[in-house]
């Protein structure tokens, strides 16, 4: 509970972080290079428009 204010605060950040977390770890292993910045692309842009509400 490292620089946590309180346990909620850490629930908070936890729950929210999980599922966003997820949208970003692809992984690498017999995926060409060109194949993985195209399955990054799709998350990057709904994390932009998330980021902007």
């Amino acid at each position: 509970m490292k620089r946590f204010k309180s346990q909620r605060h850490l629930q908070r950040f936890v729950s929210i972080h999980d599922p966003i977390a997820n949208l970003f770890q692809i992984p690498r292993h017999d995926i060409s290079s060109g194949h993985h910045r195209e399955l990054r692309t799709a998350p990057m842009s709904l994390w932009a428009k998330i980021a902007r509400a």
